[in-house]
């Protein structure tokens, strides 16, 4: 992209003349594999570079993560400024994840513990991409790292170990600590909002 600056307005984002967006010339975009150039697989949404990479573990291991992260609609070649906080907390996810896993195959045992701490990682998440996350969650405790997420969303607090509730209310009447203990202890107390809107989700699961 070239950005043409416009004075007292602010500066257009416009495609290159030469490579019309495509990122590189006309030689390097001749050379194709699998009929694909090297433009064509920075604009494939991570979805279809699963299956295009199939053959390939080193590079379908973690397009596969991303994809269970639920970020499968981003494309390759996606400019990072682009993401959202959470979309840029769940690639730092899987950028653990793959550690873990190359830790595991280079000294065979587990990865050293680790402290993740991640703030609403489910902002704008489909509740199918929601469970998906809660999965990867669950796999890095499994593999002996502790994690701490800061969140709203019900279906993940309902799969805590250990739940930190702050209120009673928000604003100025909130920031007391009105439950340390697990999801189904919190549904019995009192004070707890989060306790009672968690009891419908807990008779559900």
């Amino acid at each position: 992209m070239r950005t043409i600056e416009m004075s007292f307005l602010p500066d257009v984002k416009v495609p290159c003349d030469v490579c019309h967006g495509a990122r590189f010339n006309a030689e390097t975009l001749a050379v194709s594999w699998r009929g694909k150039s090297i433009g064509d697989v920075l604009k494939m949404e991570i979805d279809e570079a699963v299956e295009f990479f199939g053959s390939m573990p080193s590079i379908a291991h973690p397009l596969q993560l991303l994809k269970d992260v639920g970020l499968g609609y981003l494309t390759l070649g996606q400019p990072s400024p682009t993401l959202s906080g959470g979309e840029a907390q769940r690639i730092k996810l899987v950028t653990e994840l793959s550690k873990v896993r190359d830790d595991i195959g280079k000294r065979g045992n587990k990865a050293p513990h680790t402290l993740y701490v991640l703030d609403e990682p489910t902002v704008g998440l489909h509740m199918a991409d929601v469970e998906r996350l809660i999965k990867v969650l669950h796999r890095l405790v499994d593999g002996g790292h502790s994690v701490v997420v800061i969140e709203h969303d019900l279906d993940v607090i309902a799969e805590a170990d250990w739940v930190i509730d702050l209120g009673p209310e928000g604003g100025v009447k909130g920031g007391a600590v009105v439950g340390e203990c697990t999801p189904e202890a919190l549904v019995g107390n009192a004070r707890s909002h989060t306790g009672a809107a968690l009891r419908a989700v807990l008779a559900r699961g």
